[in-house]
């Protein structure tokens, strides 16, 4: 099959994510995670951690591996591609899925998954440049979570957005409007820009009243995001469970919290209001400038009059 068959993005992609501050609830980093495990893919640059990471920020961890040895891991970021054998035959859907897309485009997905390095920005960004020009990839999908005013019970609002006139044209997409503090990620599109290589954001709505616990919810409307963009297929496993989970423990919580309970009727209402069945992208545009421009982060649910 052509990339010209593939449709807009049928080149070779690097789906990027990184976690911290553009990763709420774990969405973004869980979404490529998923997708780096479902192609297999191996890999092949390891960014130096001691040029860009303030290990008093960014902690190294020390766990156990599979032979039982005692083990560091350090902060970094790791770019993965495929095997030479990486085409495989399409994995079935979700039956709740609703998605039909081909799989034979895995040999042509690249991801990029770790932590916001804490310095040297450009430098970062130029190594990653390197390796995007090495490997003839022709566009990035960046992927990002942020914690909103939006009720769990609902379907995770997801905002695309692109500076390329062609992405924007062929996905129906808008152009961020947004001015003001930007992390790695748009660091990292603008450079692919200045190189000629087209870049499309995509962001997930996490609730904030609940940002200390992974979002399996959240997961999933990334990774659906990436089926209708991408000629892959993203096996579910247990996500779907997960999520069903994640929303019955919340419920469970605010049953026992008048207050609480009351705040997400509000987001329930507002939402309902405003957004049918999931939110516009002029709205969630906006709540993603909101987000941008908040120094505070939310330690529980906010109260509002």
């Amino acid at each position: 099959m052509s990339d010209e068959s593939k449709g807009p993005l049928g080149g070779r992609l690097l789906v990027v994510a990184f976690e911290g501050w553009n990763d709420a609830g774990e969405a973004a980093s869980g979404a490529v995670k998923v997708l780096q495990e479902s192609l297999e893919l191996q890999p092949i640059l390891e960014i130096d951690p001691e040029r860009y990471y303030d290990y008093q920020f960014n902690r190294p961890t020390i766990g156990t591996d599979e032979d039982g040895k005692r083990k560091l891991v350090w902060p970094g970021a790791t770019i993965s591609g495929p095997s030479p054998d990486a085409v495989k035959p399409a994995t079935p859907l979700a039956d709740d899925a609703q998605l039909h897309v081909s799989a034979d485009g895995g040999s042509n997905v690249y991801v990029l998954i770790g932590a916001e390095p804490s310095r040297g920005w450009k430098a970062f960004v130029d190594e990653i440049m390197q390796v995007v020009v090495e490997n003839d990839i022709t566009a990035l999908v960046m992927l990002g979570a942020m914690l909103a005013d939006v009720p769990h019970t609902r379907p995770i609002s997801v905002f695309a957005s692109s500076e390329d006139a062609g992405l924007r044209q062929a996905f129906q997409l808008e152009r961020s409007s947004y001015e003001g503090p930007v992390g790695i990620l748009s660091v990292l599109a603008d450079a692919a820009d200045q190189r000629g290589i087209p870049s499309l954001s995509v962001w997930a709505s996490v609730p904030h009243y609940v940002h200390s616990a992974p979002s399996p919810k959240a997961v999933l409307a990334l990774i659906d995001k990436l089926e209708e963009l991408i000629d892959v297929v993203i096996p579910r496993g247990q996500l779907i469970e997960e999520s069903g989970e994640w929303q019955s423990g919340i419920d469970t919580l605010a049953a026992d919290d008048e207050d609480m309970a009351a705040y997400i009727r509000q987001l329930e209402q507002a939402r309902d209001t405003v957004e049918s069945p999931e939110a516009s992208g002029e709205a969630i545009a906006k709540e993603f400038e909101r987000y941008l421009r908040r120094d505070d982060k939310p330690d529980d649910f906010r109260r509002k009059d």
